[in-house]
């Protein structure tokens, strides 16, 4: 197994960016369920503190923090990837070099990783991707997108509910403050 270049934090936060191998699919919030069902199981079975995630039709971006100790969000990654994909069906669009190997083509092989180096660094993660639905455009408002933690800031305190304006607010330079 190759052992890629990556930051290993024992008990650190890390921000993360997980693709579907289809760019173009709409299949994380059409199997949402499954999604949510798959990061439960992992969450029992390895147990992370979920920051901040946001799930959109074709890739996803979170922010987790490890138990004191552990380092391993690789394995994390592969069980949730695993568990999902092992219970939806297999795309029609899956592409042959993926399929050859034993994999159900559904994402990609790699996911991206960002250490977490400061508490501006965390903010602005966490901002990053409550943001992100409205930066690529299927919401006009961020408080619109329903699979985000988003909502669970706004019930804690941390933002206002019309936290980052809307999409025409950001256009023309606007947008709120947390």
């Amino acid at each position: 197994m190759p052992n890629y270049r990556r930051n290993r934090v024992p008990g650190g936060t890390y921000f993360f960016t997980a693709n579907l191998a289809d760019r173009q699919s709409g299949y994380l919030v059409e199997h949402i369920d499954t999604l949510r069902n798959a990061v439960r199981r992992v969450l029992r079975a390895r147990p992370f503190h979920i920051d901040a995630w946001a799930v959109l039709p074709d890739h996803m971006h979170c922010v987790w923090t490890l138990p004191p100790g552990d380092h391993d969000y690789s394995g994390r990654w592969r069980a949730l990837k695993t568990a999902f994909a092992k219970r939806v069906p297999r795309p029609a669009a899956a592409r042959p070099c993926t399929t050859r190997t034993g994999e159900r083509g559904i994402w990609q092989r790699r996911f991206w990783e960002h250490t977490i180096l400061s508490d501006d660094d965390y903010a602005a993660h966490i901002d990053y991707v409550h943001i992100n639905p409205m930066k690529h455009g299927w919401v006009n408002a961020v408080a619109d997108w329903p699979y985000s933690t988003f909502h669970r800031y706004v019930r804690e305190g941390v933002y206002p509910a019309d936290w980052g304006g809307g999409l025409e607010d950001r256009v023309h330079g606007g947008g709120g403050e947390r």
